[in-house]
């Protein structure tokens, strides 16, 4: 694919009727069985093997911070509250810059943008460890760190979620993406477990310290890929004009309104128990930071296993039965850890609520690229990540709010509730795609 997109000012995209046998392939589909070769397509690609191993070692370094972050925030401050209101700090400069990052991402070279959000990323990581091994750290320099975070992550975001059709095409889009699910969550096994002995054997510093070196891989990584070279070219559009251009095509698009808002509600209402996670593991199940991060780990190998199952499922499984077996599942699985005192049966729902989390957002992500131009497709994940990740302040503050008002179990099952409800109106409102639809929509039937 061609690393140069054509953006036309603040002109509407014409949608036109393309016959069907000229969309993009999906060249490796299961028929009649999981195979191996199927899970495993995009590793055919150099540039995505690259990206693969170095994010797989920065995502390790970032699960173990983000297990270190909520234990040192919850034992200085002893709050709930907090908690939220630290990852509100975290994700509310994403909500704000993240349609920016998206119109970024389609002027800019996306692996520049992505080496320069790393780095910083790694300079913020050495600062929080340089900290807490001082002894002089407080509950503010976390804050504070965690706001310029969330500004190099909202330039962040759209750039990799957008550059992963540039490394392995639309034929194996579906297949990467699950993969890097599974990648994401195969730290998430990792990061977790190991981040637990870490803090119990060289305290929390040690977590921080060596995320700040993770970044390194997944820096060296895009260093080493070799591109098509990407001019940039004046005479755009302002970045507010082609942020309306990208939000205009969303809004004429029933289905990817209908993603893009049940994405949203989840991220809102249902991704929010990760926040209340030390709550329980200290409170409830009285487990620890060790028990806390096996908790977390369990949730992981959930996502692991559910992200590759749907990479070995190809395209045998329609995407929108995939999307709403997604959320009722996470929502009963999410509504059953918020009821239960028994470490056990909650590891377990956490492990079935994974897979089924993924299972949903990966497959959401899918849709919406592949209904998206390539000269929107920064843009429009741009407004995906927003939904995704920009929602989550609101959502964070809300179930810290929600868990100190009445207790953190309500909060979580009230919001599995929500997303149920949610998943169950969207399919009654939007029915299945016609072919003539499909078509008009540039999509693979």
């Amino acid at each position: 694919m061609s690393a140069q997109f054509q953006t036309g000012g603040g002109e509407e995209p014409e949608i036109a009727s393309v016959p069907t046998d000229t969309l993009p392939p999906q060249r490796r589909v299961v028929v009649g069985r999981i195979r191996w070769k199927n899970t495993f397509a995009a590793f055919s690609h150099r540039n995505y093997r690259l990206f693969f191993g170095g994010q797989l070692v920065s995502l390790v370094g970032t699960w173990m911070q983000m297990v270190a972050e909520g234990w040192l925030v919850y034992q200085l401050s002893n709050s709930s509250f907090t908690l939220g209101f630290i990852r509100f700090l975290n994700t509310i400069p994403f909500t704000v810059l993240t349609l920016v990052g998206g119109a970024v991402a389609d002027r800019l070279e996306k692996r520049r943008i992505l080496i320069v959000t790393q780095t910083v990323s790694m300079l913020l990581a050495f600062t929080l460890a340089g900290l807490v091994y001082s002894g002089g750290v407080r509950v503010w320099h976390v804050a504070v760190l965690a706001f310029f975070l969330g500004i190099a992550n909202a330039f962040d975001v759209p750039a990799r979620q957008s550059f992963v059709v540039d490394m392995v095409g639309k034929g194996d889009l579906m297949n990467a993406i699950a993969l890097n699910a599974s990648m994401f969550n195969g730290a998430r096994v990792v990061g977790p477990a190991v981040a637990g002995l870490l803090i119990g054997m060289f305290g929390m510093a040690a977590c921080f310290s060596l995320n700040g070196l993770s970044f390194m891989a997944v820096i060296a990584s895009y260093l080493a890929m070799r591109l098509p070279r990407t001019e940039i070219r004046s005479g755009q559009a302002s970045i507010r004009e082609a942020t309306v251009e990208a939000l205009r095509f969303v809004a004429r698009n029933r289905s990817l309104r209908a993603v893009l808002s049940l994405v949203g509600i989840v991220s809102l209402f249902g991704w929010p128990y990760s926040v209340l996670m030390p709550v329980f593991a200290r409170d409830i199940l009285h487990v620890g930071a060790t028990g806390y991060g096996y908790l977390m780990a369990a949730n992981g190998v959930g996502a692991l296993l559910g992200a590759l199952t749907l990479a070995s499922l190809g395209g045998e499984v329609r995407r929108r039965t995939l999307v709403f077996t997604g959320v009722l599942g996470f929502s009963l699985m999410t509504f059953l850890f918020a009821l239960s005192k028994n470490v056990w049966l909650s590891a377990g729902a956490l492990a079935f609520g994974g897979w089924f989390m993924i299972v949903f957002f990966a497959t959401a992500n899918t849709s919406v690229q592949l209904r998206s131009p390539d000269a929107l497709r920064g843009r429009i994940m741009g407004i995906y990540a927003l939904a995704f990740l920009g929602l989550s302040p609101a959502g964070s503050l809300l179930a810290g709010a929600v868990a100190r008002a009445t207790s953190a179990p309500f909060a979580i099952s009230a919001g599995a509730v929500i997303c149920a409800v949610a998943a169950l109106v969207t399919m009654r409102l939007v029915p299945p795609q016609t072919a003539s639809e499909a078509s008009a929509e540039n999509l693979p039937g």
